[in-house]
């Protein structure tokens, strides 16, 4: 697999089970989220700004993806507050290994770029290095609809965060409609 792939095999909207520990006394974080997921394309005009931003040739990126957060149980459109763009630029020709350029971190919220590679197993692993901390997060597929993503943050202060999330693919109402179509033409004939 390669990160176009894995963009690709992630569009949709996800349901996340989140479960956060933290290493002092922070408000517990663990809970449920939405997590919209779309395809960039590599011409699209924010793979250009974001690699120039990063002092990046746009040619050597290969498109990216679109990242928005809301709560689960929230009907208002996901807040673009909680959104971010990633870039791939990979460095081998296998699209294996690379760089992910971002307009803003998970941690925190600034541009950065991240190192990724694809295991042997299919496990993404990122190493992100911001200003004041150190992430590292894996994720992978268990099946096409399925995924879990593991991760660890260690701040200046020695302060370690783990993070583990069961992601569950969310059906559209229209694949919905078909499913129910489908189950009613076979109970009928």
């Amino acid at each position: 697999m390669n990160m176009s792939d894995f963009f690709s095999k992630s569009a949709g909207v996800w349901f996340i089970q989140r479960t956060v520990h933290h290493f002092d006394l922070v408000a517990d974080e663990s809970g449920e989220s939405n997590l919209h997921i779309g395809v960039v394309t590599k011409d699209d005009p924010r793979v250009k700004s974001i690699c120039e931003q990063q002092g990046i040739d746009p040619a050597k990126a290969t498109g990216g993806a679109s990242f928005m957060w809301q709560g689960n149980t929230d009907e208002n459109e996901p807040n673009p507050d909680y959104a971010a763009v990633l870039v791939d630029v990979p460095d081998d020709e296998m699209g294996h290994s690379g760089k992910l350029l971002r307009d803003q971190g998970y941690v925190e919220k600034i541009p950065v770029v991240s190192r990724y590679w694809f295991g042997k197993d299919g496990i993404l692993t990122i190493d992100t290095e911001y200003d004041n901390n150190q992430g590292q997060e894996r994720c992978w597929f268990i099946t096409n609809d399925f995924r879990v993503r593991a991760s660890t943050v260690r701040m200046m202060n020695g302060v370690y965060l783990m993070t583990y999330c069961s992601e569950r693919r969310c059906v559209c109402e229209e694949d919905l409609a078909k499913m129910i179509q489908h189950n009613l033409s076979r109970e009928s004939s």
